[in-house]
């Protein structure tokens, strides 16, 4: 941009800057989630686009927000992604221009149709990331942002996306094939089980 005269005015990027301050907050569960940390800070850094503009990777990677709801008997809730054919936490991509917060709060409406609301162990700020690639004939990599969230009595999803919803016990996700699941799901619960103490 140049003002007047022709000074050239380099913008601040403040919504790099906020998801930069995102990824420096989490506290790294083990070294595979410091790695990714320290990957996401480069990435994000370099100046590389962060939003998927065209579906499934455009660009390769792109941001990803988790919402893992987390039940007052602290159950977590997956779902049954028909697309990924994995048990996942409900989420979806971060839009251009979206702050991370507002991906959680439009994907919960969206899929789950209830309110999203931080829990008190993590507020609103992300819980844990991972890096990882998708499977399929396009695979590419999601940088992931993981939320934990509290909400209303689920009781209807988007059916289109979803094949089936269930709330488990940390105990029970440690117990699921990790073939079955996002492969980073065990590490989170046991991250989460600690946070919970």
């Amino acid at each position: 941009m140049k003002e007047p005269g022709g000074a050239v005015v380099v913008e601040r990027d403040d919504a790099r800057e906020r998801l930069a301050r995102q990824f420096a907050g989490i506290t790294p569960w083990d070294e595979q989630e410091a790695a990714h940390v320290a990957e996401g800070l480069d990435w994000i850094s370099s100046g590389a686009p962060l939003y998927r503009t065209d579906a499934p990777d455009v660009p390769d990677p792109h941001l990803v927000a988790y919402t893992v709801v987390v039940s007052p008997s602290e159950e977590i809730l997956l779902v049954d992604h028909r697309k990924a054919r994995l048990w996942l936490p409900s989420g979806g991509h971060v839009e251009p221009g979206e702050d991370t917060w507002q991906t959680v709060e439009r994907e919960c409406r969206e899929e789950l149709g209830v309110a999203a609301r931080p829990t008190g162990t993590a507020g609103k700020s992300p819980f844990f990331v991972t890096a990882t690639r998708t499977r399929g004939a396009r695979s590419h990599t999601d940088v992931s942002l993981w939320f934990l969230i509290e909400t209303d009595p689920i009781t209807s999803y988007d059916e289109g996306e979803f094949a089936g919803i269930r709330w488990l016990s940390p105990a029970e996700v440690l117990a699921e094939p990790v073939e079955r699941l996002d492969p980073h799901m065990h590490r989170f619960t046991g991250k989460l089980v600690k946070a919970l103490g």
